[in-house]
């Protein structure tokens, strides 16, 4: 029996060392595993950085994925999630040519459509940045592509769980030592 595929994030906690994101992504690479996204950042604890990896793969691979990352000397602890466990988003910019925000109706439309928000004009561009789901930011892609984007820039995925996760109090106590 074939186990199905999913999408699933996998939250590390870890200290803060030089080379370790090395470390964590030669995991996935020895195991052929793409990584779909990634963003690492200061977690609830200070002194403890979080990561937060996408993947698309079996369940049983993810299980032995983060029991792998957890052998990592820095890393405290690592938990992963399916889809539905967590609330996530993406953010993501669009530069695009001035003229078109003043002299094509239809930008106008898909930017208030989009919920995107313009953060900078000037002569040359305006920027837009937009979060939510990446199906989302896809289509609002799509959307503007036809007038011509100047630069795109898209964040990995953010993500914290529907339920209440106990390693703020083990994080805590590691800080603590």
């Amino acid at each position: 029996m074939n186990e199905e595929i999913k999408s699933f994030t996998i939250s590390i906690y870890t200290e803060n060392h030089i080379g370790l994101l090395n470390r964590i992504s030669a995991i996935f690479q020895r195991r052929h595993i793409n990584i779909e996204s990634l963003t690492t950042s200061q977690s609830e604890i200070e002194g403890v950085n979080r990561f937060v990896i996408v993947v698309n793969m079996t369940e049983t691979n993810t299980v032995k994925i983060v029991k792998q990352i957890e052998k990592q000397v820095e890393t405290i602890r690592a938990y992963y999630h399916e889809e539905e466990d967590t609330i996530f988003t993406e953010s993501c910019m669009f530069k695009i040519k001035s003229d078109l925000l003043f002299n094509e109706p239809q930008i106008q439309n898909i930017i208030k459509e989009s919920s995107a928000r313009i953060v900078t004009v000037n002569k040359e561009f305006f920027v837009l940045e937009k979060s939510g789901r990446r199906n989302e930011i896809e289509s609002l892609r799509r959307d503007l592509n036809v007038f011509g984007i100047m630069q795109f820039v898209r964040s990995g995925r953010i993500a914290v769980t529907k339920e209440q996760m106990k390693i703020t109090e083990m994080l805590t106590a590691f800080n603590n030592q």
